[in-house]
């Protein structure tokens, strides 16, 4: 997959580069043609959704606590502060993924299916750019739409929330639309080959139920309107389930790790969370807030640095130390201090004796599967807009499908390290459900409850989704108990957390500066300013 990547990016240079214009005028041999079919074009594409979140979510994690740094330096805990780098392109990757990265390539792919009568891979190639841009607005507010790719253009207005959330609805209805048209060719062959498509191998069913996700998942974020327990949360519900029945079902890219040019992002081998080799200090240790959430602390007090839990997704998820001191202790840190934390583990794990390289561990491993979107999250999803209506019974049956949810995701995902951990057997799920962790009726259930667990889900993947969730409740404490509270004076911004990246800074603030000044971009507060869709 990254192999064609690659010839995307040097067929993506020459495009692009100030010459495009003359490129395209003496592009007349058709051996070097000036479309591009699309089935050439999927496979480059998907691997883009996961180099271009990937490389965000490193940042976005600082801001939701996932995953700290151990260090303290300016540039390392900037984001923890709830602040940017800068002249700094960092936080800005999925600005980049969905205007270049997927950019014209996307454009084209959609352009010749539908030109050709590709039907499924027009199907497929709506629900990625519905998923593009509501990934794209959710993080930085304002965005691009239809002018992105108008020739001639060098600088772009931008279009607040309400116009991009209502565009990524046409594009689902577009794709919903080519996914029940046949084509005259058959493409199930090429969909269903490593070349084809790495997500669902050419199942509309199921694109079908990727795009429903993405319809939940957008009406889920819209708790504060006043129209969400009247008409939004109806819609949660109605598009959960339509989306994913179990966990095999989930949208997941493939990867064989059989080379490099095909290997998990958040693997050890390509060094986006250890950029600098296993000393690497900037990405990747363990938080408190996972840590108390694996730890007792959902609904109880949290065990300090303990060497086992009850919820037995602590030894699958999270490494234990292997520091001298605090060895075979599931250690973290607490956001914002650094390496106030000894021996803190990255999430890899540690590197086997005779070895220079890490297995892996959960998720974090060369041959896993980068998770898109989840049965379980979409579980939580559903349980938090029922229990805002007050439908608590209901709410009660969707939470706990979400929390065996996971179990299955955690032993159908989680498990592609060279050296695997245990599955989770059917008896320590069962023991966790029944225990003081999980909430044993209706009438107990709590917001809290359903949104801890939302959180273990989502850790380690879902960066915007965790973040977005964090925003609309407004950071707050009562929602998510172990999400550690920042003393104001080290919030770098006024004293305020953050509510939205700024845009990406070698396109934008060099060359769009003029729009940016319009939405208060210039302004160095800008991260602080809350976005509309968790405005009341």
């Amino acid at each position: 997959m990254k192999r064609l990547y690659k010839l995307y990016i040097a067929a993506a240079v020459l495009l692009m580069a100030g010459g495009c214009k003359k490129y395209l005028d003496i592009n007349t041999n058709p051996a070097v043609p000036q479309t591009s079919k699309a089935e050439l074009l999927l496979p480059p594409i998907l691997f883009q959704m996961t180099n271009g979140t990937s490389q965000d979510y490193r940042f976005i994690w600082k801001i939701t606590q996932n995953l700290i740094g151990a260090s303290t330096d300016d540039g390392s805990i900037a984001f923890e502060k709830h602040t940017f780098v800068r002249s700094s392109d960092n936080g800005g990757v999925i600005w980049r993924m969905t205007y270049v990265d997927l950019g014209l390539n996307l454009e084209n792919l959609i352009n010749d299916a539908v030109a050709n009568q590709k039907y499924e891979y027009a199907a497929i190639g709506y629900a990625i750019k519905a998923w593009a841009y509501q990934q794209t607005t959710d993080l930085y507010g304002p965005i691009i739409l239809d002018e992105a790719f108008t020739p001639g253009m060098l600088r772009f207005p931008y279009h607040d929330q309400p116009e991009v959330y209502a565009k990524v609805r046409y594009y689902c209805e577009q794709s919903l639309k080519y996914s029940t048209m046949k084509s005259p060719l058959n493409y199930a062959t090429q969909l269903a080959s490593i070349t084809g498509d790495g997500i669902y191998k050419g199942d509309m069913a199921k694109w079908r139920k990727f795009v429903y996700a993405i319809y939940a998942l957008q009406y889920s974020h819209l708790v504060n309107k006043p129209e969400f327990k009247t008409m939004y949360a109806d819609s949660v519900v109605k598009y959960t389930d339509l989306s994913f029945a179990n966990e095999a079902e989930s949208a997941t890219v493939y990867f064989s790790a059989a080379s490099t040019d095909d290997t998990n992002p958040f693997g050890p081998t390509l060094g986006y969370i250890n950029p600098s080799g296993p000393t690497a200090t900037y990405y990747g240790r363990i938080s408190t807030t996972i840590l108390n959430y694996l730890a007792g602390g959902v609904r109880g007090v949290p065990t300090t640095n303990p060497t086992s839990s009850l919820d037995p997704r602590l030894s699958r998820m999270l490494p234990a130390s292997t520091a001298t001191a605090t060895l075979g202790r599931y250690i973290a840190g607490v956001p914002t201090q650094g390496s106030s934390t000894s021996g803190l583990p990255i999430v890899f794990g540690s590197i086997p004796a005779g070895a220079t390289t890490y297995n892996g561990k959960y998720i974090f491993a060369d041959a896993a599967r980068y998770p898109i979107m989840t049965y379980s999250q979409l579980q939580f999803t559903k349980a938090e807009a029922l229990f805002l209506q007050g439908k608590t019974a209901d709410a009660f049956t969707a939470y706990r499908a979400g929390i065996s949810g996971h179990m299955v995701f955690c032993n159908t995902y989680g498990r592609a390290s060279k050296t695997p951990d245990p599955l989770i057997t059917d008896a320590e799920i069962n023991t966790y459900l029944a225990s003081n962790e999980v909430a044993q009726n209706a009438a107990t259930l709590t917001l809290a409850d359903i949104m801890g667990q939302k959180y273990i889900a989502q850790w380690g993947w879902a960066g915007l989704e965790q973040w977005s969730d964090i925003r609309k409740h407004h950071y707050s404490a009562t929602v998510f108990r172990q999400f550690y509270q920042i003393p104001t004076a080290d919030l770098l911004l006024g004293g305020k957390y953050a509510y939205r990246f700024r845009p990406r800074y070698n396109s934008e603030y060099v060359w769009n500066s003029e729009e940016l000044r319009k939405w208060g971009g210039l302004d160095v507060d800008y991260m602080t300013k809350e976005t509309w869709f968790s405005q009341p």
